[in-house]
């Protein structure tokens, strides 16, 4: 069988995760890093609150959409009985796991007692776990931090907790919420966690490079990892660090047009499932993203002002053309077409 995690009664077939990010894992992303070979591509947050009052924008954040292999939707929320009626709807809904958020140290989701400030509140965490498991037959799993604060970091004791509850899966971000992203991620503190409970463990966390990505698991003992911001604007990052797990395979990273097709699969999913304009508006942090990973045009400077032109255009079309024209080869009169050779993928970031 290939390397893979077995979630409760599901096989998610690959090591290499993608967490769930707001604004970003959408499902014109989940499905197009899927098609990219992501074995698993998290949904946003999604406030079980809100989700359980069927609000039309929360729904949306929770689609699951025809021809994904698998969905994962993650709630986060305060109240048992809404993180139970939103577990329901998840399930309802299509999820085939359902993952808790106790580690988003943001402070609009931490000053509501919700994400990471849950470390703070292990009886809560608990009972809201408990309503989650309680409520579906599907798998639950939590994403947490190793606490709240360096005096208090609790992660191994409410991952046993989340264990003994029926919890199928902990992820843990090796940092405090206090560290918020600074410092440096603790991968053998997460081996903490792996050391108390028998259930998976996901290390997330500073997963620069596909050293990294062995060190992280080799210190933490973890099962998998997680992807965090490092596949902004590489959708395919998932896959590629899939492989340099697998078989130390170093692939490279997109050439000009298979880059341009991958964008504009991306733009014109974003404006079919938005429409216009909120599709090219919901796009263009991913375009900027995306002109910041190429290595056209070479000159930093000229790609900064070009990210700058590109995102204030106002129709898919302007933006396809302008990137096309952005990325087309270097020409010289009288040579052929000289094209920079794309780079090579090394890392995941976390």
């Amino acid at each position: 069988m290939a390397a893979g995690i077995q979630i409760g009664d599901v096989w998610v077939p690959g090591r290499v995760l993608t967490a769930p990010m707001t604004g970003i894992t959408d499902l014109p992303f989940r499905r197009l890093a899927s098609r990219l070979g992501a074995a698993y591509v998290a949904t946003e947050m999604v406030a079980a609150a809100e989700l359980a009052r069927a609000r039309p924008d929360v729904v949306r954040r929770a689609a699951v959409g025809e021809g994904l292999p698998l969905t994962v939707i993650q709630l986060v929320g305060r109240d048992p009985a809404a993180m139970a009626e939103g577990a329901r709807m998840a399930e309802r809904a299509g999820a085939d796991i359902i993952d808790l958020n106790f580690g988003c140290p943001a402070k609009e989701v931490t000053g509501s007692a919700c994400g990471s400030a849950l470390m703070r509140t292990p009886e809560l965490a608990c009972r809201l776990m408990q309503a989650a498991v309680e409520a579906t037959t599907r798998p639950v799993t939590v994403k947490m931090r190793l606490g709240w604060d360096d005096a208090h970091r609790n992660a191994p004791l409410l991952a046993k907790r989340a264990e003994e509850i029926g919890v199928r899966a902990v992820t843990v971000h090796g940092r405090t919420r206090a560290q918020f992203y600074t410092g440096q991620a603790d991968w053998t503190a997460v081996g903490e966690v792996k050391a108390a409970v028998g259930i998976p463990v996901i290390v997330n966390g500073d997963i620069l490079t596909a050293d990294d990505a062995r060190e992280a698991m080799r210190q933490s003992g973890a099962d998998a990892l997680m992807l965090g911001r490092g596949v902004y604007g590489r959708p395919w990052l998932a896959a590629h660090m899939e492989r340099a797990l697998a078989d130390g395979t170093v692939l490279l990273e997109p050439g000009r047009e298979e880059r341009l097709d991958i964008v504009i699969e991306h733009l014109r999913a974003s404006v079919a499932f938005y429409g216009l304009p909120l599709g090219l508006k919901m796009f263009r942090k991913h375009l900027g993203w995306y002109i910041e990973q190429a290595p056209w045009p070479a000159d930093p400077l000229e790609r900064r002002a070009a990210k700058s032109r590109l995102c204030r255009l106002e129709t898919p079309e302007d933006v396809e053309r302008e990137l096309g024209a952005l990325w087309r080869p270097v020409t010289h009169s009288g040579n052929p077409v000289v094209d920079i050779q794309p780079q090579l993928v090394e890392a995941g970031v976390a």
